[in-house]
């Protein structure tokens, strides 16, 4: 009997044992196609020896110091890394062990930048809905899934939520893109002017839907004009990269696509590539410089922030998607495996949407593709997905509740980087086999 509390307590999970390239392997040598990997975390797959050397070489010389007396080598070159390449005019990086952390770190900092600037009277934080950014409490309070957020609310912070940009589902007959983009962008003034310019202190949202809607892109222009209302009304904006960032979509960051820049962005999953647990959340000289003239104190902080191990894996991991010109490749093989889904699902009778960027595409499930209307969540098509494209070896991560958080289903993929286009064809191979299954054949 296992005593792992798991995250489901009835399901028997097998063991896993190995990791080679884009596979898995388990106790019974059963391979598993990573093509989501994981929670879009394997950006390098699995057993990348160049990385494992940097985490042993880093054990023989220092595992562990407390950033409260001391910084390490690691730290140092992977937040000079990280700003040499960063958008904008962002200059300090806070290192933390995930995406949870990071966007928490985030909204606090946003809080205590303007209690430094003396105007403590800005409290407010402004999401979307069907947005995800994390499970710590303010991460979760942030967050826009009515699932996930349903029983813990007496817990959670009073945050404003406006509509997503969900071009497939609102985008309204005659409207362009463009248009569509600069209307929902206006749903931020609108909320804004309703609670009280004075009163909000950021913005936050993901440049790219992960977990809650599929790989659900930005319409063009729209965070063009949400930067353009965080400065008119004097708004931090926060960019949550937790998943979409590290080259998941084809640029390191994943906001140079839409040619904004943040004043505060989250990083994790992709920085560590699943060698080691470590995030990340930058910023800008002016937030940093309002602390360090002020209180000179971020009053904020975990045990193992700036871990020097952890910091060392995220050190090989950049330097590998950076060295290896990876970026390129992901942009390269995200149009193969677009190109793929489309042929094999662009008219299937339950595929309503096929989007994304890079390696990062989602499938919007649909009982009828002329209305769009979702299949209803009884049949629980997401969950028998997921169970059926196991059953096949694929690892992929499909989730329910994709148009209001609990309608809709959306299968997401993000495969590692180093995927090939024979592994492409043999993922969307494993899946339609798995479609076929849970919704019939065509």
């Amino acid at each position: 009997m296992s005593h792992v509390f798991p995250r489901h307590c009835h399901a028997q999970l097998p063991t896993a044992v190995g990791g080679e390239g884009i596979w898995l392997i388990d106790s019974e040598g059963r391979r598993y196609l990573d093509g989501s990997g994981g929670a879009a975390v394997s950006c390098l797959g699995h057993g990348d020896a160049e990385v494992t050397e940097a985490i042993k070489a880093q054990l023989d010389k220092l595992a562990f110091a407390h950033t409260g007396f001391l910084t390490s080598e690691p730290a140092e070159a992977l937040a000079d890394l990280l700003i040499a390449y960063a958008p904008g005019e962002l200059d300090r990086v806070y290192f933390v062990s995930g995406g949870s952390e990071a966007t928490e770190a985030a909204i606090k900092l946003a809080r205590q930048y303007w209690v430094e600037k003396g105007q403590p009277e800005r409290s407010r934080l402004i999401a979307r809905r069907q947005s995800y950014h994390g499970n710590t409490i303010g991460a979760l309070s942030a967050g826009g899934n009515e699932w996930r957020r349903q029983q813990f609310g007496p817990l959670l912070l009073d945050v404003s939520h406006i509509d997503p940009c969900y071009e497939y589902r609102d985008r309204q007959e005659g409207e362009t893109p463009e248009e569509y983009g600069l209307r929902a962008a206006e749903a931020l003034r609108e909320e804004i002017e309703r609670v009280g310019p004075e009163t909000v202190m950021a913005f936050m949202a993901e440049p790219v839907v992960g977990a809650t809607a599929g790989a659900l892109a930005p319409a063009p222009g729209y965070f063009k004009r949400i930067r353009e209302i965080c400065d008119e009304y004097g708004i931090l904006l926060i960019l949550d990269e937790v998943m979409c960032g590290m080259g998941r979509t084809g640029t390191l960051f994943a906001c140079e696509q839409d040619d904004v820049a943040p004043d505060i962005l989250c990083i994790a999953k992709g920085l560590g590539a699943g060698y080691q647990p470590i995030g990340a959340m930058l910023c800008s000289a002016g937030i940093y410089d309002a602390i360090a003239k002020g209180s000179g104190f971020f009053q904020h902080g975990h045990t193992y922030i700036g871990h020097p191990v952890a910091t060392a894996a995220g050190l090989a991991v950049l330097r590998a998607i950076l060295d290896r010109n990876l970026l390129p490749q992901v942009q390269s093989r995200g149009a193969t495996l677009q190109k793929a889904l489309e042929s094999r699902f662009g008219q299937h009778p339950n595929v309503g949407d096929i989007r994304g960027r890079g390696l990062f595409r989602g499938i919007e499930l649909v009982a009828d593709r002329e209305t769009k209307e979702p299949f209803d969540p009884s049949r629980k098509i997401a969950a028998r997905l997921k169970k059926a494209a196991f059953a096949h070896g694929l690892i992929c991560y499909p989730m329910s509740g994709t148009i209001d958080g609990r309608r809709g289903d959306h299968v997401l993929l993000a495969p590692p980087f180093i995927i090939s286009d024979e592994e492409i064809t043999l993922l969307v191979d494993r899946l339609d086999a798995a479609m076929q299954e849970v919704l019939g054949q065509r």
